[in-house]
């Protein structure tokens, strides 16, 4: 039965649904967790403060940690990067749901997060090696699709896990799932030519880097509840700022670097990637604050929140396979830019909603969202990988996961803290509590709004893209 796969003419799609498996897991894994919360605090007698850990431990590991497993890849192959991950990943979910306390909890997140990093970063590359040009853009188009379904589907699973089990189901669900994707990556992913056997590894600018996003990172996600003026968080950025320095000087000197900076001189893999990083800004604010919206100003229950949020992802899994197939055709120019503008018009459609709006008024924005997620993503990713050499592709898309891994905690950064400002202005002008919400989340939609057209006018200057192989 295995050799009929192998020799399957339609291989590569086993190769895409392998992938599948291991990106699902790895996204769905970033946001299962956060309804879960206030369950694992009380039985774990640890205040909100520190359960949140749980949740900042794995997003700041795989967001340090992207790029450089891309490079291992590239230098030891993907396929055995990418069966160590299911390993790293499913040992450190079977740990998590033993866990007699936090601090061991938290520790083995951030073995589950190493685990998903390795997944995470070798998708893209897996699949981009493995599809003919004419048939990339729709590959990528549904991985980009289980990447929304796993990030956006995680609190509805979560819910039903606990509500039904316990808290530990969460994490003992991924060991059989983790077991039958490794066991796939190894009979189905094929063997890799290694092309760098004589490169050796770049052991300070991974360091750097590491050190540097995580510093970066944790003075955004903390700049809210430390103040963005704080000691705290400005010695984080010029940390940050001192390390990102040295991995960028450290780099252009060293003669195998970690992440090769010719890349950016890639035109669509630049804009591409700075796009990306701003649609994933833009579409994480409206994550953040429609359910706040849906349920403090509508008076709706969380089932019935659930229900039309998922709008959004539905939308956009379904779009994003046929503009992947469109890109493959057409380019991602036309694509990328008018999804980027749909979800312009899906923002400002939103900001317009207010305290009394009947419920099934806010779909029509949440469709809009879907759409241009839909359309801009596939081809955006086909984009950027199928402008870089092939020897480079693991690297690429560990370097284009961060970006999303970035973008979305840049936009819940800002979401909240443009958010809590506003709304505190509104207060201190003696609005109602209801107009100042409203005022805040107003706000919130029309910058994002703002960064959607943003992305979509540089998103024009891509040229030069590769439609064909790989070069």
């Amino acid at each position: 039965m295995f050799e009929n796969i192998l020799n399957s003419p339609r291989h590569r799609w086993f190769i895409l649904g392998t992938v599948s498996i291991g990106t699902f897991m790895a996204t769905l894994d970033s946001s299962i967790v956060n309804v879960a919360l206030p369950t694992i605090s009380t039985e774990l007698k640890v205040d909100l403060v520190t359960i949140q850990w749980v949740v900042t431990a794995y997003l700041l590991t795989i967001s340090s940690l992207l790029p450089l497993f891309g490079r291992i890849a590239d230098l030891l192959g993907r396929k055995q990067v990418y069966s160590l991950g299911f390993i790293i990943f499913t040992l450190g979910s079977a740990l998590c749901g033993l866990s007699p306390g936090i601090w061991f909890f938290v520790g083995m997140r951030v073995l589950q997060a190493i685990g998903a990093a390795m997944l995470m970063a070798n998708s893209a590359a897996i699949v981009t090696a493995n599809f003919p040009g004419q048939e990339r853009g729709q590959a990528l188009g549904i991985i980009g699709s289980v990447v929304a379904l796993g990030g956006l589907a995680g609190p509805a699973i979560g819910g039903i896990l606990v509500g039904l089990t316990t808290w530990r189901a969460i994490f003992y669900i991924n060991v059989p799932i983790g077991i039958i994707g490794y066991a796939a990556a190894r009979i189905i992913l094929p063997k890799d030519i290694l092309q760098h056997k004589h490169e050796t590894f770049d052991y300070a600018g991974a360091v750097l880097f590491a050190t540097g996003m995580v510093s970066l990172l944790l003075a955004i996600n903390n700049g809210q509840d430390w103040g963005f003026t704080s000691l705290p968080v400005l010695t984080l950025l010029a940390l940050a700022i001192v390390l990102l320095a040295g991995f960028g000087i450290t780099e252009l000197k060293i003669k195998h670097p970690m992440i090769d900076l010719a890349l950016f001189r890639i035109q669509p893999f630049l804009i591409g990637n700075i796009t990306g990083l701003l649609q994933f800004t833009s579409m994480f604010a409206i994550n953040i604050l429609m359910p706040f919206y849906l349920q403090q100003m509508l008076g709706l229950n969380p089932l019935n929140v659930g229900l039309i949020m998922t709008a959004f992802p539905v939308v956009m899994a379904v779009t994003a396979p046929l503009s992947g197939r469109a890109s493959d055709k057409f380019g991602p120019v036309i694509l990328t830019t008018s999804g980027l503008f749909i979800s312009a018009l899906g923002l400002f459609y939103i900001s317009r909603l207010t305290a009394t709006t009947a419920p099934l008024w806010a779909v029509p924005g949440l469709l809009l969202m879907g759409l241009g997620a839909g359309l801009f993503n596939s081809p955006n990713n086909s984009s950027v990988m199928g402008s870089v050499p092939k020897p480079k592709l693991g690297l690429a898309g560990g370097i284009s996961a961060l970006v999303r891994n970035v973008g979305m905690i840049m936009g819940i950064s800002f979401a909240v803290t443009l958010f809590d400002n506003r709304q505190a202005s509104a207060l201190h002008a003696h609005l109602s509590a209801t107009a100042a919400f409203m005022s805040g989340f107003s706000t919130v939609m029309l910058t994002a709004m703002a960064i959607a057209i943003i992305a979509g006018i540089i998103s024009l200057n891509r040229k030069g893209y590769i439609a064909e192989e790989i070069k």
